[in-house]
């Protein structure tokens, strides 16, 4: 039995993953800013070093999944302050604390590191091309990618990237800076309007999906590699928008189309023949299903629809 840390464990993503790694008998722990009565939980913000220096004292493990982040680029524009803190000084003391110690670690980047890359976006991209990230988010999160390379040429210590496109599904709660998905179901369900901007194009992942390939690093783990984590349909944002009026037998009537927002990318056409290769990772909920279940589960949640 293995024991690991998921920061951001309560999370979109850190929740569910932490439910499959215990399901496959690691003894998982958990830490986030809130306080929580979840097992094995401890609390900290991992921008104050004090409280990082704690979270470890407390146990040894293994492995973290270093998922605790500021997420979204509005949000990191709307809150800079925060986003900086949380994210490059918050993972610099998470390795500080592996320098030390030693454990692996699987660190959680973002498809917003791509810029607008126009090409498909293999994981070497950035070894070829200089990209320029289009908001403090993506900026900040191509700063810790450099942080660990840095400190493993330095420490040597042993780091999986990751970076995910894209992820929705149950367990993610509203609010305006979440994913388009989540901000369409919620938005649609309560009669309120949003926004499509119909020339830009995905690879949604479905968060089950997504959980199983991140759970698998720990049995294939490779330090240094970085993978991306991806659906394997290229679809823009209108046709997720009509999944969720055609599920909810609504019109179109509160939604505003436009054509491009500036401050990201356009189309993320995406290699993931790394994370098949290497980390058994497969696609296998589409947007017709996916959507329907993150729908039901928005329904129970909010009590509506």
């Amino acid at each position: 039995m293995t024991k690991i840390l998921v920061t951001g464990g309560l999370g979109a993503v850190g929740k569910p993953l932490s439910e499959e790694l215990r399901r496959r008998g690691h003894e998982v722990w958990i830490s986030d800013r809130m306080h929580s009565c979840e097992p094995y939980y401890m609390r900290c913000d991992i921008s104050e070093s004090h409280q990082v220096e704690n979270l470890f004292a407390k146990a040894k493990f293994g492995y973290v999944y270093h998922l605790a982040a500021e997420f979204g680029r509005r949000n990191g524009e709307d809150f800079y302050e925060t986003l900086w803190k949380t994210n490059a000084i918050g993972t610099k003391n998470i390795i500080r604390m592996q320098e030390r110690l030693k454990f692996r670690m699987i660190f959680t980047s973002s498809s917003e590191v791509y810029g607008d890359y126009r090409g498909v976006m293999s994981e070497d991209v950035m070894d070829k091309v200089a990209i320029r990230q289009m908001n403090d988010y993506a900026i900040s999160k191509r700063v810790n990618e450099m942080q660990i390379l840095n400190s493993a040429d330095r420490f040597g210590i042993e780091t999986v990237r990751v970076r995910l496109f894209n992820t929705y599904g149950p367990g993610e709660y509203y609010s305006e800076y979440r994913s388009a998905i989540c901000v369409f179901i919620y938005r649609a369900l309560h009669g309120l309007p949003y926004t499509v901007y119909i020339k830009h194009k995905r690879t949604s992942s479905y968060i089950d999906d997504t959980v199983r390939t991140l759970a698998n690093i720990v049995k294939f783990f490779n330090p240094g590699e970085v993978y991306n984590i991806a659906g394997n349909e290229l679809h823009d944002m209108k046709r997720a928008s009509d999944i969720i009026l055609g599920y909810l037998s609504k019109d179109d009537s509160l939604v505003e189309y436009r054509d491009v927002e500036e401050t990201t990318t356009l189309e993320k056409k995406v290699d993931v023949a790394k994370a098949i290769r290497d980390l058994m990772h497969q696609s296998t909920v589409t947007l017709e299903e996916g959507i329907p279940r993150t729908i039901n589960w928005q329904k129970e949640v909010y009590r509506c629809g």
